[in-house]
Protein backbone atom coordinates (compact mmCIF):
# COMPACT_ATOMS: atom_id res chain seq x y z
CA UNK A 1 0.00 0.00 0.00
CA UNK A 2 1.24 3.48 -0.85
CA UNK A 3 1.25 6.23 1.73
CA UNK A 4 -1.50 8.82 1.45
CA UNK A 5 0.98 11.41 0.13
CA UNK A 6 1.52 9.18 -2.90
CA UNK A 7 -2.14 9.24 -3.95
CA UNK A 8 -3.98 12.14 -5.59
CA UNK A 9 -7.77 12.35 -5.55
CA UNK A 10 -9.47 13.22 -8.84
CA UNK A 11 -13.16 14.12 -8.94
CA UNK A 12 -14.91 14.24 -12.30
CA UNK A 13 -17.42 17.09 -12.14
CA UNK A 14 -17.61 18.09 -15.79
CA UNK A 15 -20.58 16.03 -16.96
CA UNK A 16 -23.53 17.52 -18.80
CA UNK A 17 -26.05 16.07 -16.27
CA UNK A 18 -28.60 15.98 -19.08
CA UNK A 19 -30.86 13.44 -17.34
CA UNK A 20 -30.91 15.48 -14.12
CA UNK A 21 -31.42 18.84 -15.82
CA UNK A 22 -28.88 20.69 -13.66
CA UNK A 23 -25.29 20.31 -12.46
CA UNK A 24 -25.37 17.08 -10.45
CA UNK A 25 -22.28 17.94 -8.45
CA UNK A 26 -24.09 20.90 -6.84
CA UNK A 27 -27.30 19.04 -5.97
CA UNK A 28 -27.68 18.45 -2.26
CA UNK A 29 -28.21 15.37 -0.13
CA UNK A 30 -28.82 16.09 3.57
CA UNK A 31 -28.16 19.79 2.81
CA UNK A 32 -24.62 19.09 1.56
CA UNK A 33 -23.66 19.17 -2.12
CA UNK A 34 -22.94 15.87 -3.86
CA UNK A 35 -19.38 16.94 -4.62
CA UNK A 36 -18.76 17.89 -0.98
CA UNK A 37 -19.89 14.42 0.12
CA UNK A 38 -17.38 12.91 -2.33
CA UNK A 39 -14.63 15.28 -1.15
CA UNK A 40 -15.32 14.36 2.49
CA UNK A 41 -15.07 10.63 1.77
CA UNK A 42 -11.90 11.02 -0.29
CA UNK A 43 -9.95 13.52 1.85
CA UNK A 44 -8.63 11.15 4.56
CA UNK A 45 -7.00 8.92 1.93
CA UNK A 46 -5.25 11.38 -0.39
CA UNK A 47 -2.68 14.16 -0.23
CA UNK A 48 -3.99 16.41 -3.02
CA UNK A 49 -7.32 16.71 -4.82
CA UNK A 50 -7.99 17.78 -8.40
CA UNK A 51 -11.49 18.63 -9.64
CA UNK A 52 -11.94 18.12 -13.38
CA UNK A 53 -14.51 20.69 -14.47
CA UNK A 54 -14.95 23.33 -17.15
CA UNK A 55 -17.00 25.47 -14.74
CA UNK A 56 -15.45 27.99 -12.36
CA UNK A 57 -18.34 27.36 -9.93
CA UNK A 58 -16.20 24.49 -8.62
CA UNK A 59 -13.39 26.89 -7.64
CA UNK A 60 -15.26 27.65 -4.39
CA UNK A 61 -14.33 24.23 -3.01
CA UNK A 62 -10.72 25.36 -2.74
CA UNK A 63 -8.98 22.66 -4.77
CA UNK A 64 -7.05 22.74 -8.01
CA UNK A 65 -9.48 22.69 -10.94
CA UNK A 66 -8.44 21.51 -14.38
CA UNK A 67 -10.48 21.73 -17.54
CA UNK A 68 -10.95 18.96 -20.06
CA UNK A 69 -8.08 18.86 -22.54
CA UNK A 70 -10.43 17.23 -25.05
CA UNK A 71 -13.86 18.84 -24.71
CA UNK A 72 -17.26 17.12 -24.68
CA UNK A 73 -15.84 13.60 -24.65
CA UNK A 74 -17.18 12.21 -21.38
CA UNK A 75 -15.46 10.62 -18.38
CA UNK A 76 -12.69 9.08 -20.49
CA UNK A 77 -11.55 12.62 -21.36
CA UNK A 78 -12.02 13.70 -17.75
CA UNK A 79 -9.74 10.93 -16.50
CA UNK A 80 -7.18 11.79 -19.18
CA UNK A 81 -7.21 15.45 -18.08
CA UNK A 82 -6.99 14.64 -14.37
CA UNK A 83 -4.19 12.09 -14.75
CA UNK A 84 -2.26 14.46 -17.03
CA UNK A 85 -2.22 17.07 -14.24
CA UNK A 86 -1.67 14.69 -11.32
CA UNK A 87 1.67 14.87 -9.48
CA UNK A 88 1.46 11.21 -8.35
CA UNK A 89 1.53 7.80 -10.02
CA UNK A 90 -1.57 6.57 -8.17
CA UNK A 91 -4.88 8.38 -8.31
CA UNK A 92 -8.23 7.78 -6.67
CA UNK A 93 -10.79 8.70 -9.34
CA UNK A 94 -14.44 9.29 -8.41
CA UNK A 95 -17.45 10.70 -10.18
CA UNK A 96 -19.27 13.58 -8.47
CA UNK A 97 -22.65 11.82 -8.43
CA UNK A 98 -22.13 9.28 -5.62
CA UNK A 99 -23.20 11.30 -2.56
CA UNK A 100 -23.45 8.28 -0.26
CA UNK A 101 -19.86 7.12 -0.81
CA UNK A 102 -17.97 6.40 2.41
CA UNK A 103 -14.28 6.53 3.26
CA UNK A 104 -14.41 2.90 4.46
CA UNK A 105 -15.50 1.77 0.98
CA UNK A 106 -12.65 3.70 -0.64
CA UNK A 107 -10.23 2.15 1.87
CA UNK A 108 -10.90 -1.20 0.18
CA UNK A 109 -9.18 0.26 -2.89
CA UNK A 110 -6.25 1.99 -1.20
CA UNK A 111 -5.55 -0.99 1.07
CA UNK A 112 -5.54 -3.43 -1.85
CA UNK A 113 -2.47 -4.64 -3.73
CA UNK A 114 -2.88 -2.18 -6.58
CA UNK A 115 0.73 -1.58 -7.57
CA UNK A 116 0.68 -4.42 -10.13
CA UNK A 117 -2.33 -2.99 -12.00
CA UNK A 118 -3.24 -0.03 -14.18
CA UNK A 119 -6.75 0.16 -12.69
CA UNK A 120 -8.33 -1.26 -9.54
CA UNK A 121 -12.10 -0.69 -9.52
CA UNK A 122 -14.99 -1.44 -7.19
CA UNK A 123 -17.49 -4.11 -8.21
CA UNK A 124 -20.97 -4.16 -6.70
CA UNK A 125 -22.82 -7.35 -7.53
CA UNK A 126 -22.31 -7.86 -11.27
CA UNK A 127 -21.59 -4.18 -11.96
CA UNK A 128 -18.04 -2.88 -12.22
CA UNK A 129 -17.48 0.77 -11.35
CA UNK A 130 -14.63 2.41 -13.25
CA UNK A 131 -15.59 5.76 -11.66
CA UNK A 132 -14.84 4.44 -8.16
CA UNK A 133 -11.32 3.28 -8.87
CA UNK A 134 -7.58 3.75 -8.54
CA UNK A 135 -5.78 4.62 -11.78
CA UNK A 136 -2.06 4.69 -12.47
CA UNK A 137 -0.95 7.91 -14.14
CA UNK A 138 0.23 5.93 -17.19
CA UNK A 139 -3.45 5.20 -18.04
CA UNK A 140 -3.58 8.73 -19.44
CA UNK A 141 -1.67 7.55 -22.53
CA UNK A 142 -4.27 4.84 -23.33
CA UNK A 143 -7.13 7.29 -22.69
CA UNK A 144 -5.60 9.79 -25.11
CA UNK A 145 -4.98 7.14 -27.79
CA UNK A 146 -8.60 5.98 -27.62
CA UNK A 147 -9.95 9.54 -27.66
CA UNK A 148 -7.81 10.26 -30.74
CA UNK A 149 -9.50 7.26 -32.40
CA UNK A 150 -12.94 8.70 -31.56
CA UNK A 151 -13.60 6.25 -28.72
CA UNK A 152 -15.39 7.80 -25.74
CA UNK A 153 -16.48 4.77 -23.72
CA UNK A 154 -14.57 4.43 -20.47
CA UNK A 155 -15.36 0.71 -20.23
CA UNK A 156 -13.52 0.13 -23.54
CA UNK A 157 -10.41 1.72 -22.02
CA UNK A 158 -10.67 -0.26 -18.79
CA UNK A 159 -10.93 -3.53 -20.75
CA UNK A 160 -7.70 -2.69 -22.59
CA UNK A 161 -5.81 -1.87 -19.39
CA UNK A 162 -4.50 -4.28 -16.73
CA UNK A 163 -7.56 -4.06 -14.48
CA UNK A 164 -8.55 -5.71 -11.22
CA UNK A 165 -12.07 -5.57 -9.75
CA UNK A 166 -12.73 -5.80 -6.02
CA UNK A 167 -16.19 -7.03 -5.06
CA UNK A 168 -17.54 -5.05 -2.14
CA UNK A 169 -19.78 -6.26 0.65
CA UNK A 170 -23.44 -6.30 -0.41
CA UNK A 171 -24.34 -4.02 2.53
CA UNK A 172 -22.54 -1.20 0.68
CA UNK A 173 -24.44 -1.51 -2.61
CA UNK A 174 -26.65 1.53 -2.01
CA UNK A 175 -23.64 3.65 -1.03
CA UNK A 176 -21.91 3.29 -4.42
CA UNK A 177 -24.94 4.05 -6.59
CA UNK A 178 -24.63 7.04 -8.87
CA UNK A 179 -27.50 9.48 -9.10
CA UNK A 180 -28.66 10.39 -12.61
CA UNK A 181 -32.27 11.41 -12.04
CA UNK A 182 -34.48 12.87 -9.32
CA UNK A 183 -36.06 9.40 -9.02
CA UNK A 184 -32.62 7.88 -8.36
CA UNK A 185 -32.13 10.39 -5.56
CA UNK A 186 -35.50 9.59 -3.99
CA UNK A 187 -34.79 5.87 -4.29
CA UNK A 188 -31.48 5.98 -2.44
CA UNK A 189 -32.85 8.31 0.22
CA UNK A 190 -35.59 5.77 0.84
CA UNK A 191 -33.19 2.78 0.79
CA UNK A 192 -30.79 4.32 3.28
CA UNK A 193 -33.55 5.33 5.70
CA UNK A 194 -35.14 1.84 5.74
Amino acid sequence: MQKKENITGIILAGGKSSRMGSDKSLLTYNKVSFIQHVLNAMKPLVEDIIIVSNSNTHDKFGYKRVEDIIKDSGPLAGIHSGLSQSPTDYNLVLSCDIPLIKTEILEVLVHSDYTNYDVVQIQSGEKTMPLIALYHKRCSVKCKALLDEGERRLRVAVKQLNTKSIIINSQWEDFVKNINTIDDLKEIEYAVKH
